[in-house]
C-alpha cells in the first residue's frame, strides 16, 4: 500500500475527480500556457490534456485543491523543460556516471515496488558535475515512469561505509523534490540503511523538506531490520540477503527478464508434459520453439471456463482449471494487450492460470515474445512466435511445480513488425530478434497481483498448540529486535559517555588554567 500526502484527506467521488481534472486542464491552459508558450515542453502540455492518470496524480498529491495542483504542475513542467527530460537518453549523461553504479534500479520490496538504489559512499560533492548528476537521476525516474506508469518506487539510501564527505544536502533536496513535485505519487517509502549517527542532524533537516504528511515514508533500518521491508532475494549479501547481483555497465541493469521454461507448444499439453520439465529446462530457446508449420492455437473462452477439446479429455476432476478472460486492454501501436496491467494469481486451482490476449492492429505480421523475471515459476504458451495482420493470439500463463505468484514477479511482452514476406519459423525468428533495431521494438510490462484467499476457520478455533508456537516465534523475533536496538543504544551511550569524559577533562583543564592566571594576577598585584 503506497503512502501519499492525500491519504489524510477525504476521498473524492469519481464524478468530483473528473470535474476537477477537467477544471485543472482548462485553467492550466488559460492561466499558464496561453501567455507563455515557450515556458513548457509542448509534449508535456499535450500529455496533461490527454492523460487522466497524470492530471489526477497532481490533484491527489495536493489534496484535490486545484490551485495547489496548478502550482505544482507549473513547477514540474518548468523543471522538465529546463532539464530536457523528454529527450534524456544514455548518451545525454556522461558515461562515467553510469560506470560508478551510485544510482540504479534493481529488485523489488515486499509490496512489489521497484527498488531505486542510492549508494551514498560513491557520491562525492562536486559543483562542476551537479547538473549532470541531477539529469542522471531524472533519466532513471523518467525511464521507469515510461515503463511502469503509475507504479510507485521504494528509494533505498545505502549509507554503509559513508561519512561526512558523502553528504550533499543540495543533492538530497533535489531527490526529495523529484518525488514531492516532479513525480507525484511515485514514492512508496524511503529506506535509510545503516545511517551513521554523525548524520542525524542532517536528516532532521531532510524531514522538514518532506513535510509532516510524508514523515511516515522514512524508514531508518539496520542490517537486522531491513528484511521487514525487502526480502532476502533482493538484498545484497552484506545486508544479510542472498542477491548476487553486481552492477556492471554497460549495459544498463534491467528487470532481468528471461525466457520462461517450456516455451512454445500446444496450450493444453500441460498435463502431458508434466514429467518433461527437466528436459524442457535444459533446452535452448531455439530448440524449444514449436514447429514452424504449427500455428498458435486459438482457444474460445466463455464467461468462466475454457471449453477446448483438450481440456475436455479425461475425468472432470483431473482437467486443469481455466484461465479467466481479461477485462482491461492496453492499446499499443502494434498490439492490443489484455489485460492492461496485472495478471491475477492465487493459491486455488482456478487461480493458477492467466490469459493474455494479443491482437495485431497493423497491416503486417508482428513477431512477439514473452519474458518473465521468474522463469522457474511460470509456463508461457506460446511465448515466441508471430501474429498475422488483424489476428488474435491467446497466451496461457500458468504456475507450476508448486510455486506461488509474488507481487515482485513481472512479465515483459516485446513486439516488432515484420514484412509479410518474412517466414516466421524458429530460425527466422531468432535471426529477426538479433537484427531488429531497438527503437522499433514495442515493450509492455505486466505485473502480478496475488489474490489473498480466506483461510478456513475451525469450529473450535485455532489449536492452542499452534497459538503457543506462533506466540513463541513472535516473542523470539521481537526479543531479537529489542536486543539489536538495545545494542545500538548501548553503543550510543558509550559514545556519549566518552564525549562527556572529554568535555569534563577540557573543563577541568580550562578551570586549572583560569585559576593559575588569577593567582598570577593576584601575586603581581600584591607586589605593587
Amino acid at each position: 500500500v503506497t503512502l501519499n500526502m492525500a491519504d489524510a484527506g477525504t476521498r473524492e467521488s469519481d464524478l468530483e475527480i473528473a470535474k476537477k481534472v477537467e477544471e485543472t486542464r482548462q485553467r492550466f491552459k488559460t492561466e499558464h500556457v496561453q501567455d507563455s508558450t515557450d515556458k513548457y515542453d509542448a509534449r508535456d502540455v499535450e500529455r496533461l490534456q490527454k492523460d487522466d492518470l497524470l492530471a489526477e496524480s497532481y490533484l491527489t498529491w495536493r489534496h484535490y485543491i486545484v490551485d495547489d495542483a496548478l502550482k505544482m504542475i507549473d513547477e514540474s513542467f518548468q523543471w522538465r523543460k529546463e532539464f530536457q527530460v523528454n529527450d534524456l537518453t544514455e548518451s545525454s549523461i556522461p558515461k562515467w556516471m553510469f560506470e560508478t553504479g551510485a544510482v540504479y534500479l534493481h529488485g523489488y520490496d515486499k509490496e512489489g515496488n521497484k527498488l531505486f538504489w542510492f549508494k551514498v559512499k560513491l557520491h562525492v560533492k562536486d559543483a562542476k558535475s551537479v547538473i549532470d548528476k541531477k539529469k542522471y537521476v531524472a533519466f532513471w525516474l523518467e525511464r521507469y515512469a515510461k515503463r511502469e506508469p503509475g507504479m510507485p518506487l521504494t528509494v533505498v539510501f545505502d549509507m554503509s561505509e559513508s561519512g561526512l564527505s558523502n553528504i550533499d544536502m543540495d543533492f538530497v533536496k533535489y531527490i526529495i523534490n523529484c518525488f514531492k513535485v516532479y513525480y507525484p505519487k511515485f514514492l512508496s517509502k524511503m529506506i535509510m540503511y545503516e545511517m551513521p549517527w554523525i548524520m542525524n542532524a542532517a536528516w532532521k533537516i531532510v524531514k522538514t523538506w518532506l513535510g509532516p504528511e510524508a514523515i511516515n515514508m522514512l524508514k531508518f533500518v539496520s542490517k537486522n531490520e531491513v528484511q521487514e521491508f525487502i526480502g532476502a532475494e533482493y538484498l545484497p549479501t552484506y545486508m544479510g540477503g542472498t542477491d548476487t547481483f553486481k552492477y556492471i555497465y554497460p549495459p544498463l541493469p534491467d528487470d532481468d527478464f528471461q525466457s520462461p521454461i517450456c516455451e512454445n507448444g500446444p496450450i493444453a499439453s500441460e498435463d502431458e508434459n508434466e514429467g518433461k520439465d527437466g528436459e524442457s529446462e535444459t533446452k535452448s530457446e531455439t530448440n524449444s520453439l514449436a514447429d514452424p508449420t504449427q500455428k498458435p492455437k486459438k482457444v474460445n473462452f466463455p464467461a468462466d471456463a475454457l471449453k477446448s477439446d483438450e481440456y475436455d479429455k479425461g475425468d472432470a476432476t483431473d482437467k486443469p482449471r481455466a484461465a479467466r478472460k481479461p477485462l482491461t486492454t492496453f492499446k499499443g501501436p502494434l498490439l492490443y494487450i489484455s489485460p492492461a496491467e496485472e495478471l491475477c494469481f492465487g493459491s486455488k486451482d482456478n487461480e493458477k492460470k492467466c490469459l493474455i490476449i494479443l491482437s495485431n492492429v497493423t497491416k503486417n505480421q508482428v513477431a512477439f515474445k514473452v519474458r518473465t523475471t521468474a522463469p522457474e515459476k511460470y509456463r508461457v504458451k506460446p511465448s515466441n512466435t508471430s501474429c498475422e495482420p488483424g489476428a488474435t493470439v491467446d497466451i496461457i500463463v500458468s504456475l507450476h511445480g508448486g510455486f506461488l505468484a509474488s507481487p515482485q514477479d513481472r512479465f515483459l511482452i516485446m513486439a516488432a513488425e515484420m514484412d509479410l514476406t518474412t517466414t516466421a519459423g524458429p530460425q527466422e525468428l531468432v535471426q529477426f530478434w538479433k537484427e531488429v533495431p531497438k527503437q522499433k521494438i514495442m515493450e509492455h510490462r505486466l505485473r502480478c497481483y496475488v489474490i489473498e484467499s480466506c483461510k478456513p476457520t475451525s469450529l473450535f478455533g485455532e489449536s492452542p498448540l499452534n497459538n503457543v508456537k506462533n506466540s513463541q516465534e513472535d516473542l523470539h523475533s521481537k526479543l531479537l529486535r529489542v536486543m539489536a536496538s538495545s545494542k545500538r543504544l548501548e553503543e550510543q551511550v558509550d559514545q556519549c559517555l566518552w564525549f562527556q569524559k572529554m568535555l569534563m577533562g577540557l573543563v577541568s583543564l580550562l578551570m586549572a588554567i583560569t585559576c593559575s592566571m588569577l593567582y598570577l594576577l593576584y601575586m603581581d598585584g600584591s607586589r605593587f
